[in-house]
C-alpha cells in the first residue's frame, strides 16, 4: 500500500509542478513565437510534452484507481474520493478543452486561441494543486499512522 501511494504521490507532484510551469511560463509565451514559426514549434512542443505528460497522467490514473480499492489508514474516504474525482476532472478537461484548443492552434495560430488555452488551463492547474494537497495529506497520514 505504501509503495503504491508513494508512486501515486510522485506522479501527482510531478504533474503539479509541470502544470504550474506550463501555466506561468510556457502557454503565455505561445504568442511570442510568432505566426510564421508557430506551426513547427507547436508540433515539436506537443510531441515532446506528450512524452512527459502522458506517462505521468496514466500512472496517476492507474494508481489512483488502485488506491480507491484500498482505504489509506487515517485518510477519510471523502479525501480519497475528492482526490480521485479531481483526476476525472483533469482528464475530462484535457480531452474536451485542452486537446481541441491545441488542435486548433496546430492547424492555425490565433492569439485568441492561445489566450483561451491559457485561461482554461487554470482548471487543470487548480485541480492538480488541490490534488497535490490532498495526496500530500494522504501520504502524511499514511506514514504518521505507521509512526504511531
Amino acid at each position: 500500500m505504501q509503495d503504491l501511494l508513494l508512486i501515486h504521490a510522485a506522479a501527482t507532484f510531478a504533474l503539479f509542478g509541470l502544470v504550474w510551469t506550463v501555466q506561468l511560463a510556457i502557454y503565455p509565451l505561445f504568442e511570442q513565437v510568432g505566426e510564421a514559426g508557430f506551426h513547427a514549434y507547436h508540433q515539436r512542443y506537443t510531441r515532446r510534452m506528450g512524452f512527459v505528460v502522458a506517462p505521468l497522467m496514466v500512472v496517476e490514473l492507474v494508481t489512483g484507481i488502485r488506491l480507491m480499492s484500498q482505504v489509506t489508514p487515517g485518510a477519510s474516504m471523502a479525501v480519497e474520493w475528492s482526490a480521485f474525482l479531481l483526476i476525472l476532472l483533469i482528464w475530462g478537461t484535457t480531452a474536451m478543452v485542452s486537446v481541441p484548443l491545441h488542435n486548433k492552434l496546430g492547424a492555425q495560430f490565433k492569439a485568441s486561441t492561445a489566450r483561451m488555452l491559457t485561461a482554461t488551463n487554470w482548471i487543470r492547474t487548480g485541480a492538480w494543486t488541490l490534488r497535490a494537497g490532498l495526496v500530500g495529506w494522504m501520504v502524511w497520514t499514511e506514514f504518521m499512522a505507521d509512526a504511531a
